[in-house]
Formats: C-alpha cells, structure tokens, sequence
C-alpha cells in the first residue's frame, strides 16, 4: 500500500492564540502546545520516511468575492474577515508549513477535496491509503475522511495532531472517523510505515 500524508489547515487563522477562527483550537486552550508538537513530528516523520507530504490549507478570495453563504460556517467567515487569500490567517503556522517540492493544495469548502484538485495529486501520486491530521478534526478531517474512505482509499487519523475547538466534538468526529477506518497516534501510525 503507498501511503501519503495530508496536514490539514495547520494555519495561523485555526491554530495560532491570534487567529480569528475558533474551530481549532479553543482560545486559551491548555493543549494547543501539545497538537502543534504531535503536527510537528507528523511533518518530521513523514519526510523522514519519504512519504508524499500534501499541505491543504483554505483559503477565500480577497474581498470574499463569491464565498457562498448557504451555511453558518461560511458566513461567520466572512464576517470575522477570516481566511483571505494573502492574509497572515492563511498562512501555515510557524514551524508547519512546507518544504520546498511539497504540494501544497488550497480550497475554499469544508471537505478538502471539494473543487480542489486534491484528487488529482494523490491520483499522480498512485496513493491507496492516507493518514491525516489537522484543524478541525469535527470539519476538515472529518469531512474529508468520510470523502477519502467513499472514494476507496484506507483512512487513518492521527488523533494527537487534531484538535477541535471543545474536547467532545473533537472526540465524537474521532469516534465517527472510526468507522471510516484507522484512529491513533502520530508514532502508531508511522511506524507501520518504516
């Protein structure tokens, strides 16, 4: 099986104290340090490993030029100025960003794969299975979990480099994302892969 890795939204807008959008990580959170560390060494293994490294990141045009507003998540978004294109919001987060040659793949919906071309690049990269992380874990890694599995690749999450904004939707999205296929740790995960 070729495996990649997918680091979902590890963005200063999500992750870091300053950021506009709470779905990440609660503000003043006391494990924040603890899932940038676990990013960290998913990033560090995978590179180590030479796993295909795929960075997504969301990201909406400037002025929000025709964001849809159908649901709440989008227009929280808009009203918080959240996410535009060129705005230290969009930026990875220090220390989770890409090496040069790493895809990087930017959308503008919950789910990963919608209107990106995410599919595209693990199609060239003849992946089967994906292990993934990021923020949040009860929106992007959900919603691109249950994308990957009905799209027949194996599914695994690294819990440790999640994180939601509340503790129990992070862990309900886990518990979902068990049905999908693999939940565990950065170092479990990455070990079956040396």
């Amino acid at each position: 099986m070729k495996t990649a890795v997918l680091a979902l939204h590890y963005q200063n807008e999500v992750l870091h104290p300053d950021g506009r959008i709470r779905l990440g990580v609660a503000e003043g959170a006391s494990g924040r340090g603890a899932v940038i560390e676990a990013a960290s060494r998913l990033l560090a293994a995978a590179r180590m490993r030479a796993l295909p490294l795929l960075h997504v990141r969301i990201a909406f045009p400037p002025g929000y030029a025709g964001v849809v507003q159908n649901a709440p998540i989008f227009r929280n978004v808009v009203a918080n100025r959240a996410m535009e294109e060129g705005s230290w919001g969009t930026a990875f987060h220090d220390g989770l960003g890409p090496l040069p040659g790493e895809p990087v793949i930017t959308h503008n919906r919950v789910n990963a794969f919608f209107r990106s071309d995410l599919e595209d690049v693990l199609a060239a990269l003849h992946v089967d299975r994906l292990i993934m992380a990021g923020v949040a874990t009860n929106s992007v890694v959900e919603h691109s979990a249950r994308h990957a599995a009905d799209m027949g690749f194996h599914v695994a999450v690294a819990a440790d480099a999640c994180s939601a904004g509340q503790p129990h939707l992070h862990q309900a999205a886990l518990d979902n994302i068990a049905l999908l296929g693999d939940v565990s740790t950065v170092a479990a995960l990455l070990e079956g892969e040396a």
